[in-house]
């Protein structure tokens, strides 16, 4: 797809990868609409944006993604105001750091219903309008996560592990259509959701730096794998090699490791 020209819809727009995109699609856009909880934090991003892009048409959406009757409201005013979005970058996401049984049910819900129910939801609901115009992308962003299971962030790997696999299968029966779809898995990105995913009092871990890659180079490179059609997105070399490594991994092996890693 050529980006050019596009209406990009993005969630979790108003911090992190998402107000990236935002920032990078902007020269390039037609329309963005963002879509955040922080209703202040999207006026005053849409704002710099038309400073800086007086062409650029920006709608901002205020909506809480953990539930999903919201999904249906955004899609009504888009409806009623004639926006029609053809690229869509399913970017919100809830994390969960610790045990399963010391978790929250609400914080696990939550999590569920925005990476998984609100993301499918709303593909489903965008989809067919861009089926019928012959032309559309779909960014879904998971994580590297979402290739093995991780004791102590069960919840959040399994709702990545189920993005990734829904974006391989959408792709597949999209294939013909004009519409393409693409999963986005980074590893670590300095951005506030480890801060939020982090309970309180719980210990600090950190992955090596190394493994790090800028939220502006995750952006361009899937900007880029969207450009030329890509199914599947791993920023950073490191993350590529580390990924590669333990996809190839029997889960006995996986099993054995955290064993001894606890």
């Amino acid at each position: 797809m050529n980006i050019k020209g596009c209406t990009a819809l993005i969630t979790g727009a108003s911090a992190g990868i998402g107000r990236e995109f935002a920032q990078q699609l902007a020269p390039r856009a037609k329309t963005l609409i963002l879509v955040a909880r922080r209703t202040m934090r999207l006026e005053e991003f849409r704002d710099e944006l038309t400073r800086k892009q007086a062409a650029l048409q920006v709608h901002v959406f205020t909506m809480d993604l953990s539930k999903h009757k919201s999904v249906s409201q955004l899609c009504d005013w888009l409806e009623a105001n004639g926006i029609v979005p053809d690229f869509l970058i399913n970017n919100a996401g809830l994390g969960d750091r610790g045990s399963f049984v010391t978790s929250d049910f609400g914080r696990v819900n939550d999590m569920t219903q925005v990476n998984v129910v609100s993301l499918t939801l709303l593909t489903r609901k965008l989809l067919p309008a861009m089926i019928a115009a012959k032309r559309g992308a779909i960014l879904h962003v998971s994580s590297c996560a979402s290739f093995l299971p991780m004791p102590g962030f069960a919840v959040y790997a399994a709702t990545k592990a189920y993005v990734t696999s829904f974006s391989e299968a959408l792709r597949g029966e999209l294939r013909g259509t004009g519409v393409t779809v693409t999963a986005l898995c980074p590893g670590p990105v300095h951005t506030e959701f480890d801060t939020v995913a982090m309970r309180a009092n719980a210990p600090k871990e950190k992955a090596p730096e190394f493994t790090y890659v800028a939220v502006a180079d995750v952006v361009r490179v899937a900007l880029e794998g969207i450009e030329h059609d890509r199914a599947l997105i791993i920023p950073g070399l490191a993350m590529k090699v580390g990924m590669f490594l333990a996809r190839l991994t029997p889960m006995p092996v996986l099993r054995l490791a955290w064993r001894f890693a606890r």
